[in-house]
């Protein structure tokens, strides 16, 4: 009779430590993706973010209101994975010796500082990897193998390759102002503006009216399976 109580607290205690992994592995993805942003443009001759005091790993430099507390307390609440951004970093490209490569250059920063972070996940779990073949013993080896190296990882990625979608005002819509001859320029500043309700149809209503998420898959497929052949074992 008195093995159940403890089995409702071990219960509990395996869902309290999921959150607590996915919070520490969401706060270092959303703010380096930021910071590198900003070190990107200074490193270009930008001082904006510098002087707005956004070249920091504090988080609380970084914290957006809806993005960073409500949107992640409310899918912990659904029981869904913890997902959200950072208040976007400042950035002027009047400071740029060339305007469209460095806007090129800031906004795949973000991305790439993701990638990197992916990278280590990985390399720390094939690190790993022999102890945890050889046994686990430890409940924090196992939580931290098991649960917060994967989430970790995953994250990265598909902060990674979301943001790399060519759609205002995602980063890889950098790409399209790289890439466009000079005389229609114009003409894609004036779309940008109906790119995030385009943004916001793809993400919510298409999914929610229709068997087809096109954003899910695209990231499922880039993102999963990136992971799984990076990681010692299928995480996805």
């Amino acid at each position: 009779m008195r093995r159940r109580p403890v089995i409702l607290f071990r219960m509990n205690f395996d869902q309290v430590a999921y959150y607590i992994c996915m919070v520490l592995a969401f706060i270092p993805a959303i703010v380096l993706h930021e910071v590198s942003h900003g070190f990107a443009a200074y490193k270009l001759g930008d001082p904006t973010a510098k002087n707005a005091g956004r070249l920091t790993v504090n988080p609380l430099a970084h914290v957006d209101p809806f993005g960073t507390v409500i949107l992640p307390l409310v899918l912990m609440i659904a029981g869904g994975p913890v997902f959200g951004y950072a208040k976007p970093v400042p950035y002027n490209p009047v400071y740029f010796k060339d305007k469209r490569k460095g806007d090129l250059i800031v906004g795949l920063a973000g991305p790439a500082a993701n990638l990197v972070m992916a990278l280590l996940g990985s390399a720390v779990s094939w690190i790993c990897y022999p102890m945890a073949a050889s046994g686990i013993s430890s409940d924090f080896f196992a939580y931290f193998y098991l649960l917060f190296l994967p989430y970790f990882t995953l994250i990265n990625l598909y902060l990674m390759f979301f943001n790399l979608l060519p759609i205002p005002p995602l980063d890889g819509s950098s790409i399209w102002a790289f890439i466009l001859p000079e005389k229609y320029l114009p003409h894609y500043y004036r779309v940008q503006q109906y790119a995030m309700p385009a943004l916001l149809v793809l993400l919510f209503i298409v999914p929610y009216f229709t068997p087809v998420d096109p954003i899910a898959a695209y990231m499922n497929f880039f993102a999963g399976n990136l992971a799984n052949l990076i990681f010692p074992y299928a995480i996805s």
